[in-house]
């Protein structure tokens, strides 16, 4: 694989380091300056490449897509038609990667969704950037024969958007649930949807 453009990386370390930023320091620790003095470049780099707030902030939007897509590997998982047990595995990793090694990240991504509320010319860029993931678990709740598959994501969405955020941001912010017990609080919901027990087609 040939190696990106110099300046491909150099978008790519601005922007990694606005992510940074945010979940370390929120939305207003994140300034032009505060990311060039960060990322070790010249000031007026980070201006240079993202002229204006929105501009950093879509460039944020889009490096966290990329970023997550990796974490969530929903194209590596198992055929779905083989049974609820390999989208179990499959959520069950994705999830606990978030809540671990790329905590951060995940911060990050609230610290953008709340801005993209005040923010509509920024709530398209970050729209864009969670249907790839809804369109990826649509197709899988599908092939394991869901007849209802919009509201279903919604359901995953919500069960893994809710326990993210509680592990996060919220009450239960000092406790990272083990493996298992993610797999066993999906296994519930799935079987609760498609029936305990239901053959796939």
């Amino acid at each position: 694989m040939s190696a990106r453009p110099e300046g491909a990386q150099r978008a790519d370390l601005v922007a990694d380091t606005a992510l940074a930023l945010l979940a370390e320091r929120g939305m207003r620790g994140l300034t032009h300056r505060a990311v060039d003095e960060r990322a070790g470049l010249p000031q007026g780099s980070t201006s240079n490449l993202a002229r204006t707030r929105q501009a950093l902030l879509e460039l944020a939007v889009r490096r966290l897509a990329e970023r997550e897509a990796r974490v969530l590997a929903l194209h590596e998982m198992p055929d779905p038609r083989t049974g609820v047990d390999s989208l179990v595995e499959g959520l069950a990793l994705a999830t606990h990667r978030a809540l671990t090694r790329n905590r951060a990240l995940t911060l990050a991504r609230y610290e953008l969704a709340l801005e993209a509320n005040r923010r509509p010319e920024l709530r398209s860029y970050f729209d864009a950037a969670g249907a790839r993931f809804r369109d990826q678990l649509g197709a899988l709740v599908t092939a394991m024969g869901s007849t209802a598959p919009e509201r279903h994501v919604l359901s995953l969405v919500a069960w893994a958007d809710g326990l993210m955020y509680s592990c996060v941001a919220g009450s239960f912010h000092a406790r990272v649930p083990e493996l298992e017990e993610l797999r066993a609080g999906l296994r519930e919901l799935l079987e609760a949807m498609f029936g305990v027990g239901k053959p796939l087609v």
